[in-house]
């Protein structure tokens, strides 16, 4: 721990909200149905919230849960129990009851705050949570009060809005735990630090251009890496906060007409569900909307889908255990003048480092070198800095792998161009590896969404007696159209190398995560079900 002396002070994105409550107290902070807190009205919330958990007995080194959508208590909560010293766990709203108690268990967790809607989930499993002190029940789809507890707002009222002391004496204390997916076994907590959280923040407002006059759209799940850090980013520089309990494409753009969203960010299927609603054309930007994109290699037809409709789409491409985006596809003014399918595919790379992440690199996996920058030769993708987890909680072994050779490993598979910009072309476990070819299941995946009635697609291996394995998609037809396998399958002979046509195509619907990821595994179990088994 470094003490605190006149040329230093811990990093911390609690400072962020003390500041633009003194700088822009009258400002609009939050926006959320017909409710508008200032930033001096939402530091004293937050201020009350962090009262009132300190007086159940929450404070240093201790954990508290929320389990809420994009609502006003799940952004304040990104302030106040860090304010005490505490973790904040933001848990996903689409688990299970299993996978709940596993988490609250796991993190040990003192307290959990549910909203209403996800109430049954926690009341399913509350006689296994044996640490849970206190319960909270945010009452914003009703006013019931399920669990044995009081509302949100009565809990904030047993608060003081006075300002708090800081007790942050070193930056790299705990400020919140992220679980992973946990699709290959259970989830692990990523731990974030007040120093990666601040410097990721400050990232994203820089590299977007975010100011006192932009207004942010939570389309991105705050629990999914505490919001790529927008929740500590957006209030950095005084912006405005427009919540969303739902993310649908009819709200979406209603929002953005009538509170003026100047930034959101989404997974690529939210945009492909954006770029296809009837209506997206019709709405009047008060300005150019910044789209950030990750989650999955976005494919260059949905960017240049976005950009139709009036929209500047960035790809930027991180993971849970970096804060969210770590690289970014930074624009140079001389692409401006390529075609628009050039501009999108540019833009369907995943660039180059923050400003404030700076170290990332592919390398050979047998012996950490670099590969060549010739848009050929895949490695993966690994990262070290500031905005790299302090560890996996509790999971030493699984800490040290993940660290290996002093960078932390990604698994994500790419190449680099030989203008130094990285383009991920596989997960290492997704790559598909037929007859001794290696076939990137993106650029299968980018091709059939060239295709005018594809929706969606994922790409998998499937098992075939010859080649071992082949290429196989799933794809969502648009609405109102019903290609078929023969026109598919023509389509990608038409454009791709023969040995990566899919040799198989199935409709339907695609298995996805909460924030919008299409699970593969799952499709691969099924595939794969009777035969060796892939490492999922």
């Amino acid at each position: 721990m470094t003490q605190r002396t006149t040329y230093y002070e811990p990093l911390s994105p609690l400072s962020f909200l003390k500041r633009s409550a003194f700088v822009y107290p009258d400002k609009t902070a939050v926006v959320y149905k017909d409710k508008r807190y200032t930033y001096s009205e939402f530091y004293q919330r937050v201020n009350r919230l962090a009262s009132a958990l300190s007086r159940v007995g929450v404070g240093k080194g201790d954990k508290v849960a929320f389990i809420c959508p994009n609502t006003p208590p799940m952004l304040e909560a990104h302030y106040a129990v860090p304010m005490l010293g505490a973790a904040l766990v933001s848990v996903n709203i689409r688990l299970s009851p299993a996978e709940v108690a596993y988490i609250l268990n796991h993190s040990d967790s003192k307290a959990v705050f549910v909203d209403n809607e996800f109430a049954h989930i926690v009341a399913a499993i509350k006689d296994q949570l044996p640490n849970i002190k206190t319960f909270v029940n945010i009452c914003d789809v009703d006013d019931s009060r399920p669990l044995d507890g009081l509302e949100y707002e009565e809990f904030l009222a047993t608060g003081s809005p006075d300002p708090r002391p800081n007790v942050i004496e070193d930056e790299m204390e705990n400020i919140t735990i992220n679980y992973t997916s946990g699709t290959t076994g259970l989830p692990k907590g990523v731990m974030y630090h007040h120093r990666g959280a601040y410097m990721n923040a400050l990232g994203e407002a820089l590299e977007h251009l975010m100011s006192a006059n932009s207004v942010y759209l939570w389309t991105l799940p705050m629990f999914h890496c505490n919001g790529w850090c927008y929740t500590w980013g957006v209030t950095a520089v005084g912006a405005t906060h427009v919540c969303l309990r739902k993310v649908v494409p009819e709200e979406i753009y209603r929002l953005v007409e009538e509170e003026g969203v100047t930034h959101l960010c989404a997974a690529p299927t939210v945009l492909v569900s954006m770029a296809n609603y009837p209506k997206a054309r019709e709405c009047k930007m008060k300005t150019k909307l910044k789209v950030i994109t990750a989650g999955a290699p976005p494919a260059p037809t949905v960017i240049k889908n976005m950009e139709a409709i009036g929209a500047e789409v960035t790809q930027v491409y991180g993971l849970t255990e970096v804060y969210g985006p770590h690289t970014i596809c930074e624009w140079r003014p001389e692409w401006n003048a390529l075609p628009v399918d050039e501009r999108a595919a540019i833009k369907a790379r995943q660039g180059v480092a923050y400003i404030t992440s700076e170290f990332v690199k592919v390398v050979d996996v047998s012996n950490m070198e670099e590969v060549p920058y010739d848009g050929q030769t895949l490695g993966e993708i690994v990262m070290r800095g500031n905005n790299v987890m302090l560890g996996y909680y509790k999971q030493p072994e699984d800490t040290e792998r993940a660290f290996r050779g002093g960078w932390f490993h990604s698994g994500d598979l790419a190449v680099v161009h030989p203008n130094g910009y990285i383009e991920i072309k596989d997960r290492i476990k997704d790559i598909i590896i037929s007859g001794g070819e290696n076939i990137s299941t993106v650029e299968v995946e980018n091709c059939i969404y060239q295709h005018p009635d594809v929706l969606e697609v994922a790409v998998i291996a499937v098992p075939d007696p010859k080649w071992g394995e082949v290429p196989k998609a799933f794809v969502v037809p648009k609405p109102g159209t019903n290609p078929t396998v023969e026109e598919i399958i023509n389509f990608c002979r038409e454009r791709i190398a023969r040995f990566k046509v899919p040799k198989a195509i199935e409709f339907g619907e695609l298995p996805k995560t909460s924030t919008g990821k299409i699970m593969k595994y799952r499709l691969r179990e099924k595939e794969w079900s009777g035969h060796e088994k892939r490492v999922n």
